[in-house]
């Protein structure tokens, strides 16, 4: 997702610890209505995977890991099955690093062998789809599954590549201008979800 913070008592959005002229400007989703939401995509899961044991989330970094680890969680509580989570970094993958700027690599944790199962890839936001097409690079260095889906909480469009989530949480439509961040209380200290603009 584009914005790793957003300073404490500022307006501005950061990008990797820089200001990136984006504005603060709309909260889009209360902490309860992301609970509603990340609950509407446990059904969708839940509902397209007859056999729950087949199942596994490989969480996207940053936001993407948690979000499978409370998806896992309802799966829990209404079926009364534990799937397994794992956790995928993506950053040597990705084709468009000259764009985003170097980053640090988070640890890769596949702790399972996914050889013959259903993975639900799991991240926050989907935009152009880059960060997708290196995930499924990442996951043939760890077996071949029988499927592969995508679960994102937020869909805001604006596509460039033809990428599409299998389960999606809401979609959002913004423009080019505008940055959406999932802000979760494992990363961020707190739920919401916002909306940002540029500044000029």
């Amino acid at each position: 997702m584009l914005a790793t913070g957003v300073a404490s008592g500022s307006s501005q959005v950061y990008l990797n610890g820089i200001a990136s002229g984006y504005a603060v400007e709309i909260e889009l989703f209360s902490a309860e209505e992301l609970r509603r939401t990340l609950n509407r995509l446990t059904s969708q899961v839940v509902e397209a995977t007859p056999h729950l044991a087949d199942l596994c989330l490989l969480g996207i970094h940053t936001r993407g890991v948690p979000l499978a680890q409370r998806l896992a969680h309802n799966i829990h509580q209404w079926e009364t099955v534990q799937v397994p989570v794992g956790a995928l970094d993506i950053t040597f993958y990705r084709d468009d690093l000259d764009r985003i700027g170097a980053r640090t690599p988070a640890p890769t944790q596949v702790p399972f062998d996914i050889t013959g199962r259903v993975v639900v890839l799991v991240d926050d936001v989907i935009y152009s789809g880059r960060t997708v097409r290196a995930a499924l690079e990442a996951i043939k260095d760890h077996g071949r599954p029988q499927v592969v889906r995508l679960a994102v909480l937020i869909d805001r469009g604006h596509r460039e590549l033809p990428i599409h989530p299998d389960f999606t949480g809401k979609v959002v439509p913004t423009s080019r201008e505008e940055a959406v961040r999932v802000c979760l209380a494992e990363t961020d200290h707190r739920d919401r979800i916002i909306l940002a603009k540029k500044t000029g």
